[in-house]
């Protein structure tokens, strides 16, 4: 299996890619192809595909976030079972960022994830992939080290249309020894993570503004 950076809509591998993400996520957290153009042009999103045999059956894509020492997962998609694909790309995807924060002189701290949550809606099957099953991805995370952050979370829909978007938790890996994390820097984290997406719902404003004024927000098991 090969680990393979995209960085433009006409490589090949994105239509496979797109056509992958289509298949597993709701529309609204799914950007149209053309609008992936300047994305994936951006040094600072790490967009990769796991291609078999020729064929994109996984894919991540994440950021690294100098500044703060952190990380953010946007998605990971297993496209077929029993090939191994959720460990060969976290794996390399923790490899590429240990490798960019050791280069900026940190050490990775931790990294952020937005995690559905199937016990507020099982609306979605996640195109029918049972590794992609909102279930078992939330106990395989867990796993990993995830927790929840403790707030109501909802977050610009990606279809440019100003809805807010729910049923997912903001969580977050620490790699070092925490139980929480203050408001202003989840809120600094998101007002970065979603500054070019217009519009912003009033939902979206209105958690942010009140995380501002949280010390600390908890870090709870998933």
């Amino acid at each position: 299996m090969e680990y393979t950076r995209i960085t433009d809509i006409a490589d090949p591998l994105f239509a496979g890619l797109h056509r992958l993400m289509s298949e597993i996520f709701p529309r609204e957290e799914v950007l149209a192809f053309d609008l992936w153009k300047e994305p994936l042009q951006d040094p600072g999103i790490r967009v990769f595909v796991a291609v078999h045999d020729g064929e994109v059956v996984g894919a991540t894509e994440y950021r690294y976030y100098a500044e703060d020492d952190i990380a953010m997962t946007d998605f990971t998609i297993i496209g077929r079972p029993g090939l191994g694909i959720g460990p060969f790309l976290a794996n390399r995807r923790e490899a590429d960022l240990r490798r960019l924060a050791g280069e900026a002189g940190g050490t990775l701290k931790g990294m952020f994830a937005e995690i559905y949550d199937p016990y507020q809606s099982q609306e979605h099957e996640f195109g029918s992939v049972k590794p992609m099953d909102p279930f078992v991805r939330r106990e395989v995370l867990a796993h990993l080290g995830y927790r929840r952050l403790n707030f109501s979370y909802v977050h610009p829909s990606w279809q440019g249309d100003g809805e807010a978007v729910s049923g997912l938790d903001l969580c977050f890996l620490p790699y070092e020894d925490t139980s929480s994390l203050t408001g202003r820097f989840i809120a600094k984290f998101l007002r970065t993570y979603y500054s070019v997406l217009e519009p912003k719902p009033t939902q979206w404003t209105e958690m942010v503004e009140a995380l501002e004024q949280r010390d600390t927000v908890e870090l709870l098991p998933l």
